[in-house]
């Protein structure tokens, strides 16, 4: 049976986790969101979110995208290969409706996907 929880082990934590990933990623974008990406030695996805106060100004908007990413997230981490992720908004998108941000956020995982592949194989 396939586990679509969303636990501790599939997010980054500490600060240090998050620099590794600052430091050479690959990067996927949409018109919203920007996923820099960097393999890990585990087997599962890791995923990060940075959603600042001057690109979202309403905490409720920023709790809005948040859940619905980790949402995302949680419902496709078996598609994903083991790479650490760190997700950012690209401007300000607290009006866009959920059902955008969902299909924009399934695109990037596809292409996190297909980029890792690429990356391996060369």
């Amino acid at each position: 049976m396939v586990s679509l929880n969303f636990g501790r082990e599939l997010r980054l934590l500490a600060p240090s986790q998050f620099d590794n990933v600052f430091q050479h990623p690959f990067r996927v974008a949409s018109p919203l969101f920007t996923i820099l990406a960097k393999p890990n030695q585990l087997a599962h996805p890791r995923l990060g979110l940075t959603i600042a106060k001057k690109r979202v100004k309403l905490a409720v908007q920023r709790n809005r995208i948040k859940r619905c990413v980790r949402d995302s997230f949680r419902l496709h981490q078996h598609q994903l290969p083991g790479v650490d992720l760190v997700l950012m908004v690209k401007g300000d998108i607290s009006n866009t409706p959920n059902s955008e941000l969902l299909q924009q956020l399934e695109r990037l995982w596809s292409k996190i996907a297909r980029q890792y592949i690429a990356l391996q194989s060369s």
